[in-house]
Formats: structure tokens, sequence, C-alpha cells
């Protein structure tokens, strides 16, 4: 994943970073420490769309630090901020599937945690 550090400044008397600017594959990201009355809740989440299973398994690794938020996909870092670590299959496995294999696919990832492609296939081709 290509990560770009734009632009860092800082303002506090602890020398801390303020805000930052970053780029993630091409798209444009602003941070800014707003302060404590401000928390990161499930209300925020970013969206990393895998192509395979290496890189759900990768993200997954590297991003899920806290196993009691981990549910269908999604997990939070050690910042607090959550995480959709998406099959681009899956999605299209919900855009294009019958109603029935649609409902499959959705008993089968409910109760995952980290997807399992190959689980969700199985599930949407009725096996």
């Amino acid at each position: 994943m290509e990560v770009t550090m734009n632009q860092t400044l800082s303002g506090s008397p602890s020398g801390d970073v303020e805000s930052a600017l970053m780029t993630i594959k091409g798209q444009k990201f602003g941070l800014m420490a707003a302060g404590p009355m401000f928390k990161f809740t499930e209300a925020i989440s970013l969206i990393i769309n895998c192509d395979t299973q290496e890189e759900i398994d990768y993200y997954w690794e590297k991003l899920s630090t806290v196993p009691e938020s981990e549910q269908c996909g999604w997990c939070k870092d050690k910042y607090g901020l959550s995480w959709q670590i998406c099959p681009t299959e899956m999605e299209q496995m919900m855009i294009t599937g019958t109603k029935e294999q649609v409902a499959r696919l959705a008993e089968a990832f409910m109760p995952m945690k980290k997807l399992d492609m190959a689980q969700l296939r199985d599930a949407f081709e009725g096996k």
C-alpha cells in the first residue's frame, strides 16, 4: 500500500502533530487532533477493498487489535478507528446473486469475524 505524508503541522506545546495531510493509493486524507471531546466511533470507518484472501488476512493482521469489536469483516485498530475489510468478490455476489444466494451469503458472513472467502463462496453456491 502506498502512503505518502504530504504535510504535518505541529502547533502544540508538546510538539505533537496537530494535523496531517496524507495520500493513500491516490486518495487524499486530512487528519486532525480535535481534542479529547471527539472520539472515534463505529459511525466512522474506513473501507479496504480486497481482491484475495491473502489481502484480507494481511490487513486484518495489521489492523485488528480489539477482538471484541470484530464482526462480519469489521475490526478496530489500536487507535479505536473502525475498518471494514471488504472482499470485492463478496460485493459482486451481493449485487448479482439471487435472493436465495444473497440470503445464504448473509447467513454465512454475519457470525464471522474476519471474512473467509472460501466459506462465503460455498454459501453463495449452496454447498
